[in-house]
């Protein structure tokens, strides 16, 4: 069996606290786990944050106007090269297709190392929420451009992987998701818990978990909740677990409607697994997912699901059977699943316990082990030359 040694190149890694930063922790972690080499380069960390030494390459960077909390680096080459050299990679890993992407994969064609990407973000789908749609054509036609010669290009479900097909990009397999069920699990005694966290054990908790984003539309969560006590009169509090540029519209708009919201900003996944344990419902408006993390970890916690029914969303929710799907955007419908789900007891419990099923089959040793042999097979000497990926 080839021996790996991985460089991984992306624009977004640990601190930061979205889905792809913690796939790439995890991903890394468990081939340091399995004894594979593996060096990650990303981008810089504000002034003092350098000083925490987390096994990373950092290259220069600057704030991303479209979200201030996260990084931008421009392409450099030189940073990153000698150091590359000195680890001498198998393969390189691109995990994002922009600065320190688009470095490593000017490292590998130059050097002729086998290049892999992991594609995460519906960029496109991104687009319209801050105004910016008149790029759509140029997006894919860059995204295009990047993928061009990978010889792998790993897509989180099968949603996305049939989009990108239609694109025209070849190369294609599945990196899916898991949850560490040792982690998000559901809770024995839930009033006891309830009642730790500072919840009323007869007040309906709704729960959203996400990055306060105009593409995750927090607001559809708002204004459902709004409309839910509005037509049935239930006592019910709305938790946001997330933070980013749209907080405080988010903040207003609950502000303005009267909603009962507290904003509990962005939680440690320890903090994450009790708020979803003690929570009566979990409403997910994203439509522009390409898996949904979130989602997976409030089955395993035994917390139904209310998900729209657009990007990867519907890959792992089965309306009625596991959760309930609601056209993207519609307030009115997510409010109507609401009252649903308060409704009928025996709903909740069938929705958790199906819930509780489907996150036990999705176990990340799995996922890394899948994706690690395939790995090895565009590492190998014999496939150093690399072929395929995206449209030309």
């Amino acid at each position: 069996m080839p021996e790996i040694r991985l460089a991984l190149f992306t624009d977004t890694y640990a601190p930061e606290m979205n889905g792809v930063a913690k796939t790439l922790e995890r991903w890394t972690a468990y081939l340091r786990g399995q004894g594979i080499a593996c060096r990650v380069f990303a981008p810089s960390r504000p002034r003092g944050e350098d000083l925490v030494p987390d096994m990373a390459e950092r290259l220069r960077s600057i704030r991303f106007f479209l979200y201030p909390e996260l990084r931008f680096a421009v392409p450099q080459m030189a940073g990153a090269e000698s150091k590359l050299l000195d680890f001498k990679p198998t393969v390189i890993h691109v995990a994002t297709p922009f600065g320190v992407g688009v470095t490593g994969r000017q490292l590998a064609l130059k050097h002729g190392i086998p290049l892999v990407a992991s594609h995460h973000t519906h960029y496109v789908r991104y687009l319209p929420f801050y105004n910016l749609q008149w790029l759509s054509k140029a997006t894919w036609k860059y995204m295009n451009w990047f993928h061009r010669p990978c010889n792998r290009i790993y897509v989180p479900s099968p949603s996305v992987l049939e989009e990108c097909r239609a694109d025209g990009w070849t190369g294609l397999e599945i990196w899916s998701r898991g949850v560490d069920t040792s982690l998000f699990r559901p809770e024995p005694d839930r009033q006891a818990l309830r009642d730790a966290l500072g919840l009323s054990r007869t007040r309906f908790a709704v729960l959203y978990a996400g990055r306060l984003a105009p593409e995750k539309q927090p607001e559809v969560a708002v204004e459902a909740v709004h409309k839910f006590v509005h037509d049935t009169g239930v006592d019910a509090e709305l938790l946001l677990a997330g933070d980013g540029p749209a907080a405080e519209s988010v903040r207003a708009l609950a502000d303005r409607l009267h909603v009962q919201a507290r904003f509990l900003g962005a939680l440690p996944q320890s903090e994450l697994r009790r708020m979803m344990a003690a929570s009566d419902a979990l409403l997910f408006p994203s439509a522009t997912e390409t898996f949904g993390n979130v989602v997976l970890e409030a089955m395993a916690c035994g917390l139904p699901v209310i998900g729209a029914a657009g990007g990867a969303v519907p890959d792992h929710i089965r309306h009625g059977d596991n959760g309930l799907l609601c056209p993207p955007g519609d307030a009115d419908a997510f409010a109507v699943a609401l009252s649903r789900l308060h409704e009928d007891a025996a709903l909740r419990t069938i929705l958790s316990a199906m819930g509780t099923r489907e996150a036990a089959r999705r176990s990340w040793d799995g996922v890394f082990g899948r994706l690690l042999e395939d790995i090895r097979k565009v590492g190998a000497p014999e496939r150093a030359v690399a072929a395929g990926g995206a449209a030309r």
